[in-house]
């Protein structure tokens, strides 16, 4: 697995625009595009149509993309028993994991992230819009990127949901009183205004679908994003 080029830190603006929401019949393309374009992670949204109700792509499409292309690779499990699948993604190239805290996750998530660290990756932890903060407060040290989900996972396209702003504003203040280091992404809805609300509550990782993919000036969006 190649390294990350740059160690970002949550006071970097990260642009990561979704492959979801690209052009699947030219994958290589649309992933040259968006580095091209200025983005600072590809963000891969791996669905296995238990965990949300869809189907997207799994370890293949990521090791292509990898062999490929030579950048970070922001993989979001949104499937069942991630521990089981863990190797595969991990030999496939990917840089950060990012599981889900639910139970419907049906796994063990200290000891996931323990196993994503443990293979040189950094570890991420997601919790959907209906999931309160507290469930992942156990394992905010154990972790290199929280993501709140700003939309219901499962499908690209969806409105922004600012009533989860409040997770993200207790996530910074714990990640203060405890002297932590996490990013905190968002993921759902993003463009310039809504990457603003999402900002001023504290995110510094911004996860954009149609907003960047499904633009003719993709380098454009991206700035616009990361200086909103």
């Amino acid at each position: 697995m190649t390294p990350p080029v740059k160690k970002w830190t949550y006071r970097d603006r990260i642009v990561a625009p979704s492959l979801l929401a690209a052009d699947f019949g030219r994958v290589a393309e649309e992933t040259t595009r968006s580095i091209n374009a200025g983005a600072d992670w590809l963000h891969l949204d791996v669905m296995d149509g238990h965990f949300v109700d869809n189907i997207s792509f799994g370890p293949a499409m990521i090791q292509a993309i990898h062999e490929t292309n030579d950048f970070f690779l922001d993989v979001h499990l949104m499937i069942t028993r991630p521990d089981h699948f863990l190797p595969r993604f991990i030999a496939a190239g990917a840089d950060l994991i990012t599981v889900h805290v639910e139970p419907e996750a049906d796994h063990d998530v200290a000891s996931t992230l323990r196993a994503i660290r443990n293979a040189g990756c950094l570890a991420g932890l997601s919790l959907n819009p209906a999931t309160p903060f507290e469930a992942i407060e156990d394992f905010l040290g154990e972790i290199d990127l929280l993501l709140v989900m700003t939309v219901v996972p499962g499908f690209g396209g969806q409105s922004f949901m600012p009533e989860v702003m409040p997770k993200i504003e207790q996530a910074v203040a714990y990640r203060q009183a405890h002297g932590l280091s996490y990013h905190i992404e968002v993921d759902g809805g993003i463009d310039p205004d809504t990457a603003k609300i999402a900002a001023k509550a504290g995110a510094n990782a911004f996860v954009a679908g149609s907003s960047t993919f499904g633009v003719s000036e993709m380098a454009s969006a991206i700035t616009a994003i990361r200086e909103a």
